[in-house]
């Protein structure tokens, strides 16, 4: 009777064990995506601020009359087309990422064009309430720049989590996938040519 006994609690102590890993595994994987999905919350939060006050921003330099229509029409539509993409935190893949942050990076665009052809509106550029809005902007900037590193930063906690042995044996078995990161836009590598 002994001798079944030892090999019967043999296999009882390895089951739990398994069990208890896989658990704690899968809990582990909940919290760190669920970190991601907070971060992606913030990144979200703070492109819905710029989106925000960029109407306010094309109202305050369409007061000018003379300001070039076409530039005003391509922040419009950039605006449009970048708050028409909408990621949930469930589907971050890198390809979903990507379209993403293109969307986006053509926003930012527009806006820099917009920034630059006010240069050549004196008034415009005294102007207090263009004043205000354009460092509202420069600061949400700011904080797209902040929300996004701590995005990738929860990224890489929970992708490499998701990659590391045994890990990743549970994480197939569970159908939790890795997450996209925020990248560089093109050309990002490159420093502005400055001439006077």
């Amino acid at each position: 009777m002994k001798k079944v006994l030892i090999p019967i609690g043999i296999l009882v102590l390895i089951g739990i064990f398994v069990y208890s890993k896989a658990v704690g595994v899968y809990n582990t994987f909940v919290q760190t995506e669920e970190s991601v999905n907070g971060q992606w919350a913030e990144v979200e939060t703070q492109y819905q601020r710029r989106a925000d006050l960029i109407p306010n921003l094309v109202n305050t330099v369409k007061g000018y009359a003379d300001f070039e229509q076409e530039t005003l029409t391509g922040v419009i539509e950039a605006r449009a087309k970048a708050t028409s993409i909408t990621l949930q935190a469930d589907d971050l893949s890198p390809e979903n990422i990507a379209r993403f942050q293109d969307a986006q990076d053509q926003l930012s665009g527009s806006l820099s064009r917009l920034l630059v052809a006010v240069e050549r509106y004196p008034d415009l550029k005294a102007n207090q309430n263009f004043l205000e809005l354009q460092a509202q902007l420069e600061g949400t900037e700011n904080r797209i720049a902040v929300a996004r590193r701590n995005f990738n930063q929860s990224v890489q906690g929970y992708n490499a989590n998701l990659r590391t042995f045994p890990n990743n044996i549970f994480a197939g078995w569970y159908g939790f996938e890795r997450k996209g990161y925020f990248e560089a836009a093109a050309g990002a590598e490159n420093a502005p040519t400055v001439e006077f």
